[in-house]
């Protein structure tokens, strides 16, 4: 009868497995003799503070730079917009316009935010690079320009 014969990769493999094995015993120790010199300090050294920049420190906060705030003043999501703003007359400069397309942007004078505007909203045909006036509504995608007419430079 012949002997059985061990790979190459068998061994290898067997030897990793072993140094990993040992690894993992040396870091357990090391963890036995952490937690007892932890045990060594006394509650004050073992305590750790954030400072008002957000990092950890051993010292502990200076209550003289303590900000009050109120529960009532964190808003929490996306502010809501107020009616009025929405429904009052805005000025602004046609961006963009594809009249082949039937849709457009308009850049708010006032906040320089681009509103979408479509060919059916607006009262007269428009250009890029026309003022205009308008007023803004929520679409189904976001706010959009309706009542767009151009403004007269009549002079």
């Amino acid at each position: 009868m012949s002997k059985s014969q061990q790979s190459f990769n068998k061994k290898e493999r067997e030897k990793k497995q072993r140094k990993k094995k040992k690894e993992k015993e040396e870091r357990r120790e090391q963890r036995k003799i952490e937690k007892a010199e932890k045990g060594k300090l006394s509650f004050e050294d073992q305590l750790s503070y954030v400072d008002e920049d957000g990092n950890f420190t051993s010292k502990p906060p200076d209550p003289s730079k303590r900000k009050k705030i109120k529960a009532e003043d964190i808003v929490l999501g996306v502010p809501p917009r107020d009616a009025d703003d929405a429904n009052t007359e805005k000025t602004g400069k046609v961006h963009s316009f594809m009249p082949d397309k039937g849709f457009g942007f308009i850049i708010d004078s006032a906040t320089k935010e681009s509103i979408f505007v479509h060919i059916k909203d607006a009262y007269e045909s428009i250009q890029v690079g026309d003022e205009v006036t308008f007023e803004t509504e929520m679409g189904p995608k976001g706010i959009k320009a309706w009542k767009v007419k151009p403004v007269s430079n009549k002079s």
